[in-house]
């Protein structure tokens, strides 16, 4: 597996990481095989937030793979909080605290890897953001800090009040999903695809060495479902499939390879619980695509270059 560096403190992680959302559908006897499976591929890095599976998956988590100190520092382990259920979002120090002591407990660890805040809460005080972040700092509860689905004066405004501790921001991406790399293709058209709707985040994150983290990397839409093999995608899955082809591997490896090639150093999170899906994906870390077969795909699933 490939390592990447996140942020400006140089953490090695691996380039691909496995999201968690989805880990309490297993058994946890397969739970547990899907995570050893993970750590033998090379990835150590696990994507937790404390809504998914209504609350459950973190605890879950643990339980499955038998959660100790040996076990905990071979890993990498990450979670979110901000999302309440009912349709609020907290960025409240006293959430924000609380929530880290909660999942701290789940996941029976005395520290987390990495905290982020879930999706942005536009009644955020920044200030009690940054006393709650040093006070976890500071306590050895998190090492680092992050966001997630944020644009670049949504991060600056936090970053001036939290030290510039913004080391990850975690966007949805995928060959379906291009739009924070439309943008910087249709500059100054009257295109759809040179509607900038994020404020140059691709840019702005390369920039200020904060890395961004690739969720639903196979999804189209929002979570409307896969475009692998899908009928909605005809050119763009026969363009994959040759292209998988050339390099020996499934179509799963090379969406994930499509991601990797972008020099913004892009951490790849993959949601599977299927172990021959965690195989064939792990493949596409070694791929390293052309420029030709990058644009060719970005072509196919129906991008228009100027």
């Amino acid at each position: 597996m490939k390592t990447i560096t996140i942020g400006a403190n140089s953490t090695e992680v691996p380039q691909i990481a496995l999201g968690c959302m989805r880990i309490n559908t297993l058994a946890k006897k397969d739970a547990e095989c899907l995570v050893r499976s993970s750590m033998e591929h090379g990835i150590n890095f696990f994507d937790h937030a404390d809504i998914y599976g209504k609350g459950t998956c973190e605890a879950f988590f643990a339980e499955a793979v038998g959660m100790n100190s040996t076990i905990r520092e071979k890993m990498i382990l990450q979670t979110k909080c901000g999302i309440r259920p009912g349709g609020c979002f907290d960025f409240s120090k006293e959430h924000i605290l609380k929530s880290a002591d909660a999942s701290l407990a789940k996941l029976k660890t005395d520290y987390l890897d990495f905290f982020l805040l879930h999706r942005p809460d536009t009644l955020m005080e920044p200030e009690e953001v940054a006393e709650a972040f040093h006070i976890l700092k500071t306590s050895g509860k998190v090492k680092n800090f992050g966001v997630s689905n944020q644009n670049p004066y949504q991060i600056s405004l936090l970053n001036q009040y939290c030290d510039n501790q913004i080391r990850v921001n975690q966007l949805q991406l995928s060959m379906t999903n291009t739009g924070m790399i439309d943008a910087g293709f249709n500059v100054n058209m009257t295109v759809d695809g040179g509607i900038n709707r994020d404020g140059g985040i691709l840019e702005y994150c390369r920039l200020h060495k904060i890395t961004i983290q690739a969720w639903s990397p196979f999804q189209y839409g929002f979570f409307e479902g896969v475009f692998l093999n899908s009928d909605k995608y005809p050119k763009l899955n026969e363009v994959i499939d040759t292209i998988a082809k050339k390099y020996g591997v499934t179509n799963n490896a090379i969406a994930v390879a499509w991601i990797s090639r972008h020099p913004a150093k892009i951490q790849t999170i993959v949601g599977t619980t299927n172990l021959t899906r965690l195989d064939e994906i792990c493949a596409g870390s070694h791929i390293v695509l052309t420029r030709e077969e990058w644009y060719e795909l970005y072509r196919a699933a129906g991008n228009v270059l100027p």
